[in-house]
């Protein structure tokens, strides 16, 4: 496989944030490692990845899973920088959070254990999200990196998607701290809906509740309707 300008490691390669990045990496001239979650059936279609101009020479696709961390250590390996998007989302709670939560924290910090232990990794960069900073008491018009989602409160009035906003506070922490205390440099970006066109097969929920908006729907945030977009 060619290296052009280096290797780089995208978890979650087959999401909406994902494919763009590794789309726009390929378009860079970078090699990409990316990871989806293991499909022992064959079913899922990774066409759109395999396709991409640049992918048949620059682009190899791992299965791993957050529940087993040490199933990213072949696509970090001789990777230069990991930019980590795969995340559990379970908005109906098949799951208690708790077991949710634990997943995407052992999972994040499992990667980042790879990373030191390949000796070429020169950055991580997590995908975190606004849920982990404005669920709190206290309302500013301006939030910086002292913001933190109160998991307490998320806990209490369990708005939509509260269990995701736990579990991406509770991971966004511990991999900062992680970095901090091993001297790994780790970077979150905070996006909020993430919306434009996308290259993955799937309508990403983010794009389906801004669209409901602007067709007329006062609450497009409902479980069973993010539930059945997902499965479309």
């Amino acid at each position: 496989m060619e290296e052009g300008k280096g290797r780089v490691c995208v978890t979650g390669g087959s999401g909406f944030v994902g494919s763009w990045i590794v789309k726009r990496l390929l378009e860079d001239g970078y090699t990409v490692h990316t990871t989806v979650r293991p499909d022992p059936d064959a079913k899922g279609d990774l066409s759109f990845l395999t396709n991409l101009p640049g992918a048949s020479e620059k682009l190899k696709i791992f299965s791993a899973d957050l529940s087993d961390p040490e199933s990213f250590n072949e696509a970090i390996e001789g990777c230069f920088g990991v930019l980590h998007t795969a995340t559990p989302f379970d908005v109906e709670l098949n799951e208690a959070e708790e077991v949710v939560t634990q997943r995407s924290i052992d999972g994040a910090l499992g990667i980042l254990k790879a990373c030191l232990n390949s000796k070429t990794v020169k950055r991580v960069v997590y995908t975190s999200s606004a849920s982990a900073v404005y669920r709190q008491q206290k309302e500013d018009d301006v939030m910086d990196e002292s913001f933190w989602s109160d998991e307490n409160l998320l806990r209490d009035s369990k708005p939509f998607a509260w269990a995701y906003s736990i579990s991406k506070t509770l991971t966004e922490k511990a991999v900062l701290e992680f970095g901090e205390k091993h001297g790994l440099d780790v970077v979150t970006l905070i996006p909020t809906f993430v919306l434009g066109p996308f290259i993955c097969p799937r309508l990403p929920s983010s794009v389906y509740v801004t669209l409901s908006f602007l067709f007329g729907k006062k609450n497009p945030f409902g479980a069973s309707r993010i539930h059945m977009m997902l499965k479309k």
